[in-house]
């Protein structure tokens, strides 16, 4: 377990933020996750890392639960506080063969699109799409992040995104070349029926990486 100071606490919507953490001499893989929670306090939750490799900062993307114990806490923190950080831990990770390679495609609902962030921070150049579903399009957390081209943003619940309806609506609409490295990101019912879609397009097992977020 390690302290790191915080250093800014952003707000992305009412109930969404970032915290900006001091880095220190803390090492990870992009994708992978951190336990979090207030200096001596028992109480943790799992946050994928949002920011790069390469950045001298460490970041998470947060969404406030109504039921959430830590969430609601992590909004209060302030610059100066410290929070532990324990970690790093999980395998949903790009495979360093395939970067300059391959095609990417990479969808995620809601806060499951932090450690796609991660992943394109760390690789700007590598070439991918990146589908993100929202309900609506204050929901798109800094896509100002992604090269504006490669960024589709599906909004179910009003028409002002890129696509209106959700990312399994977009997928079934435009299908995926079968040499796409695929890594879907977020709740479980998109990941299901995001894999059974691209297995039907031709997409293969071994190229679809999932991460479950709720």
């Amino acid at each position: 377990m390690r302290s790191h100071k915080v250093i800014e606490v952003r707000s992305l919507t009412p109930s969404t933020y970032i915290i900006k953490m001091e880095k220190n001499d803390f090492l990870f893989k992009t994708g992978q996750y951190i336990t979090l929670g207030f200096s001596g306090n028992i109480d943790r939750r799992e946050y994928s890392i949002y920011s790069s490799e390469q950045d001298d900062f460490l970041e998470v993307l947060i969404k406030e639960v109504d039921e959430g114990l830590v969430s609601k806490k992590l909004k209060r923190c302030k610059p100066g506080d410290h929070l532990d950080v324990d970690g790093p831990f999980g395998h949903f990770s790009l495979q360093e063969n395939e970067i300059d390679k391959k095609k990417f495609l990479f969808i995620a609902t809601g806060t499951g699109i932090s450690p796609i962030h991660s992943f394109i921070a760390t690789h700007p150049n590598m070439d991918y799409r990146l589908l993100h579903g929202v309900r609506i399009e204050e929901e798109a957390y800094e896509r100002e992040s992604y090269r504006n081209e490669n960024y589709i943003l599906c909004t179910s619940r009003e028409s002002t995104g890129d696509f209106h309806g959700r990312v399994t609506d977009y997928l079934k609409q435009n299908p995926v070349s079968s040499d796409t490295v695929c890594y879907l990101c977020g709740n479980c019912h998109m990941i299901y029926e995001a894999y059974d879609i691209l297995e039907k397009q031709g997409v293969s097992l071994g190229p679809i990486h999932t991460e479950v977020y709720f």
